[in-house]
């Protein structure tokens, strides 16, 4: 992604301590936590790819994550000229720069990472140094476009100033280090300097290494401690006597860093250390030791002190007594104490709290096993805080980087509330849909409202009992529910005692008068006991299931109640939450609505089954033959259609079986189909006559009689001539019955085209058939609404009719009815079914139980004409 634009503007390149600092900063050996920050800044703004890039007379990465912008392996710094750096724009103007579509932004849309699709978007943010140059970039980017917010520019901000940060502490590492590496090289270069204080004679020897440092030529040094004094800087004087006097006194050792002031006025800082030295009495004699100088040290050391005063994050190092040996300005600040207070200070006893923490449990395993450690922790008042840390050893003891991350914690936790809010709500949606769902997937009342319970534990409560307000006026609990499937029985049990042993002036009966709903916030168990009578079951049931709230809600539909949820909680504390309560509300008032609907359905449903079936008469039951009938209404309320069936005698002792279908599912079809199967049962009463001339006469009834419909049939005659019985019939344009032989095979009754509608055309052709069938036989005819779906086709539905009967051909005929009803038509259906089926029983023995008494009228021969 580093291709940019070429030129990169001369006072940016010839910034000679913009260069020194990117130089120094990019000398450092590359840090993990670099890395670490970057896959951080990308996590959190959720890009492809971001780095961490330096800016000298070349462009150095640092740091990279991301597979459009990692080095290649085993690379951890990689170097490209300025001018191809994208990250300079961000350098040159010292300010973020925000790229939301770079294909069309004029500053970037012609580099080659731009044209390469490999950048679609770029956020940028520069680095500055202590001394405010611009060193180089934070960026994160994605090939695709992306409007970035205030919010990623100030995460991304706050981000490169640890970053910074960082790269400060590295390249003070390596400073460190080239400072070690010195003094090592000064030692192996003879530069220490010892000395030999004879204490009896008061004699000072120096070598001539000490002698160079003290800026005193050999016969100049009177060799006595006032030489040394002489040279010694006022300040240190009183303080240096006293580690002398110590060493003396203690027969210990001396260590001191001190000043000497040289003849020439220039000043040398100089470490000594030594040991005194006792006679067989125990007294000091001697003290020797060595002395070195550290003026390039502490110059060192003040550099060190300037770059840690002028950071923006908190830093102090720790002795290996666990003291403060160092805090920088910014760490007073933060820790909330003054410097003075704090070096030399024990961090346990300052801190107490941090004692048995994360704090000291990390600090003391950095000293133990000499690793780095980064944690976050939280420190309680005074400082009420969370701190990102990062502890490393260091020769003397622990030093510690900290940040105060008390905000990031707060809008990460503001973030999360609001995510868990939002998971809230959309299971608040997901219950309402559920519900609703399952109220609407059946017409069932009772069946859909005792469900209910199910789907309100424990999203709402521990337990449920939901109440139905039935259409007499009489509260019935319907369904219950409990969250521990072990005390499942014992809600039950109280669900089926408990109505006969509420008081009148119970919660359950005031909700039902008034229609409000009634909460018990605590102690409900004794509110309840109180209000069951006296040594009833339930009692006793409600003290074991001993809940500590309840909240009781009118389930209501058009103005009026129609039921009761009765939510309880084990734990008062538990109980519902306005939002819940509101929630518990909404779902009540669906399944009122979904209740009262289902109660409409119901009255209406059976308002027109009963009409329907007054208008179809009993089938006859004929000696051993057995006739079955089925209707079942369309599954939408009301409505009645114009299927009809029809079984009679005539009375020359036929049977006549009669199918049919008025077109039309509404009143005006119930009424036209009475009129058709009336005229139909007179002339076939009346005439005697074939199959085919009843239709013919029924044709011509109809328009005679202006019956303005059309209608489909099968008019059948069974005739039994002693030693066989045949079956004739005719088809006005409906569907052939099906055949069962006695051996379970099954045929079509007929496989011609079926012949003109009824209605059309009174002199149309019409035509009988016959078959003989065996005693054993079936027969069933049916209408359209037992076959016809929107989503099948007719053959397939046909065939899967054939696979039905002949699974179901052994079963009694009422059986058999039953089943092709259930399994054709499962479920709801739009178009209302009429079956009718016979079967010939063999004409010897007794007319078998299964086929039901027989049942036939007194036959009267009609008049000659």
């Amino acid at each position: 992604m580093d291709s940019e634009r070429p030129g990169a503007p001369p006072a940016f390149a010839d910034d000679a301590g913009r260069v020194r600092s990117a130089r120094r900063l990019t000398s450092s050996a590359p840090h993990p936590a670099l890395d670490r920050l970057a896959e951080l800044a990308a996590r959190l703004l959720g890009t492809d790819a971001a780095q961490v890039s330096l800016l000298s007379n070349v462009l150095t990465i640092s740091a990279a994550t991301g597979a459009a912008a990692a080095p290649a392996p085993g690379e951890r710094v990689t170097a490209h000229p300025l001018a191809e750096a994208l990250c300079t724009v961000t350098a040159t103007s010292g300010a973020p720069l925000v790229v939301p579509d770079a294909a069309t932004d004029d500053r970037v849309r012609d580099l080659p990472a731009v044209a390469s699709g490999a950048v679609g978007s770029y956020l940028g943010v520069p680095l500055r140094d202590q001394d405010g140059h611009v060193i180089g970039a934070l960026c994160v980017f994605g090939p695709g476009t992306r409007a970035w917010t205030g919010a990623d520019v100030s995460l991304l901000t706050d981000l490169a100033g640890s970053a910074v940060t960082e790269l400060e502490l590295s390249a003070l590492a390596v400073d460190l280090e080239a400072t070690r590496v010195r003094w090592q090289l000064a030692v192996g270069a003879g530069g220490v300097g010892t000395f030999d204080w004879d204490l009896l004679t008061g004699v000072l020897e120096w070598d001539e290494n000490l002698l160079r440092m003290f800026g005193y030529a050999a016969d100049d040094f009177s060799r006595s401690i006032e030489a040394f004094d002489a040279r010694l800087h006022p300040d240190d004087r009183p303080r240096v006597g006293r580690a002398l006097q110590d060493s003396i006194d203690t027969v210990g050792p001396f260590e001191a860093e001190y000043r000497v002031v040289r003849p020439d006025g220039t000043t040398r800082w100089v470490r000594a250390r030594g040991q005194a030295l006792a006679d067989e009495t125990g007294r000091s004699v001697r003290l020797l030791g060595a002395a070195f100088d550290t003026t390039a040290t502490r110059a060192e050391d003040a550099r060190v002190a300037r770059i840690l005063e002028s950071m923006s994050s908190a830093f102090f190092s720790l002795g290996r007594d666990w003291r403060f040996s160092y805090v920088n300005s910014e760490a007073e600040r933060v820790l909330g104490r003054p410097r003075a207070e704090l070096l030399g200070g024990d961090v346990w006893e300052l801190f107490p709290d941090a004692v048995a923490s994360d704090f000291e449990t990390h600090y003391r395993e950095v000293a133990a096993t000499g690793l780095p450690a980064t944690f976050e922790a939280y420190y309680p008042a005074p400082l009420d805080a969370w701190f990102e840390v990062r502890a490393w050893p260091d020769p003397d003891g622990v030093s510690v980087y900290f940040l105060d991350i008390t905000e990031r914690r707060r809008a990460q936790h503001a973030l999360e509330a609001a995510h868990a809010a939002a998971a809230a709500a959309a299971e608040r949606l997901r219950l309402i849909v559920r519900v609703s769902e399952d109220l609407s997937s059946t017409l069932d009342v009772e069946e859909a409202y005792a469900r209910l319970a199910q789907h309100l534990v424990p999203a709402l409560g521990d337990w449920c009992l939901v109440t139905l307000v039935d259409e007499e006026g009489q509260l019935r609990d319907l369904g219950c529910q409990h969250a521990d499937p072990a005390a499942q029985d014992l809600v039950r049990a109280y669900r089926e005692a408990r109505m006969t042993a509420l008081t009148p002036d119970s919660y359950l009966f005031r909700v039902w008068r008034t229609g409000r709903p009634v909460t018990v916030p605590e102690d409900a168990t004794a509110a309840l006991v109180a209000q069951l009578a006296a040594g009833s079951t339930a009692r006793e049931l409600i003290t074991r299931l001993a809940p500590g709230a309840l909240e009781c809600l009118p389930v209501r539909a058009r103005g009026r109640t129609v039921g009761l949820i009765t939510l309880f909680h084990d734990d008062a504390a538990d109980r519902l939450s306005p939002e819940d309560l509101l929630l518990a509300t909404e779902v009540g008032d669906r399944a009122g609505l979904a209740l009262d609907n289902a109660r409409l359905y119901s009255a209406q449903h059976r308002v027109a089954e009963g009409l329907q079936r007054s208008l179809l008469t009993a089938p006859v039951q004929p000696d051993h033959v057995q006739v079955a009938v089925r209707y079942r209404p369309a599954a939408r309320a009301a409505r009645v259609g114009g299927d009809w069936y029809d079984a009679f005698l005539t009375p020359d002792g036929a049977t006549v079986l009669v199918i049919g279908d008025v077109m039309g599912h509404d009143i005006d079809a119930a009424a036209a189909m009475s009129q058709i199967r009336s005229l139909l049962r007179g002339i076939a009463y009346t005439t005697g006559h074939s199959p085919a001339k009843v239709l013919l006469g029924l044709d011509a009834a109809m328009q005679g009689l202006d019956v303005a419909t059309t209608a489909t049939a099968v008019v059948a005659r069974l005739e039994d001539t002693g030693d066989r019985t045949r079956l004739r019939w005719s088809n006005a344009g409906h569907l052939n019955p099906v055949v069962i032989g006695p051996d379970g095979t099954v045929r079509t009754l007929g496989t011609g085209s079926a012949e003109l509608l009824l209605g059309i055309d009174p002199g149309a052709r019409r035509s009988d058939a016959v078959v003989d069938l065996e005693r054993g036989s079936t027969v069933l005819a049916f209408t359209d609404g037992l076959i016809e779906r929107r989503d099948v086709s007719l053959e397939e539905r046909l065939q899967l009719l054939g696979s039905v009967v002949t699974e179901l051909a052994a079963q009694p005929l009422e059986d058999l009815v039953d089943g092709v009803l259930r399994l054709m038509v499962p479920g709801e259906h739009e178009d209302d079914v009429a079956l009718l089926a016979f079967r010939l029983h063999p004409r010897e023995g007794e007319r078998p139980a299964e086929a039901g008494p027989e049942r036939v009228p007194h036959v009267v021969a009609p008049p000659a004409p």
